[in-house]
């Protein structure tokens, strides 16, 4: 069973997201008070920790949720074999792929870290269909 194992925020652009508890989802915005939400085809990003575990094999110091500048961790899910336009349920909300990685930023601290950075080849967008609250531990799962 693929699931939702973190949630991060950023309030303001341009700083590290942060762990949440839970995130309500706005259909056709994201996740209320997240800078990064609104009216576009990235609202929401999601990662798998076993993304993050390749990156964490290769460096020294912990990485916290939240590093990637990911909305959802998940686990259980290859988010980044899911095609543009697959329709999501995450908890009791529902979501489409609109891209999938990103190009990353040449500052980017996990680069210089580590030598590599996932998001890019790995991470997914996703907009909000029908919003909801999610919390870790919610069910993922793809819609047919």
């Amino acid at each position: 069973m693929a699931k939702v194992v973190a949630l991060c925020i950023s309030e303001v652009r341009g700083i590290q997201k942060h762990e949440v508890p839970f995130v309500k989802l706005l259909a056709d915005f994201g996740i209320e008070g997240d800078a990064h939400a609104g009216h576009w085809h990235r609202q929401v990003s999601l990662l798998g920790v076993e993304s993050v575990e390749k990156v964490q094999q290769k460096i020294t110091f912990p990485l916290q949720h939240g590093a990637f500048a990911e909305n959802i961790l998940t686990e259980g899910i290859t988010l980044y074999l899911l095609p543009v336009g697959t329709k999501l349920r995450i908890g009791e909300v529902t979501a489409e792929v609109t891209q999938i990685g990103k190009e990353c930023h040449n500052d980017c601290a996990i680069r210089k870290a580590a030598g590599d950075c996932v998001m890019p080849r790995e991470g997914i967008f996703v907009r909000i269909l029908t919003g909801g609250t999610v919390r870790p531990g919610d069910e993922i799962a793809v819609m047919e």
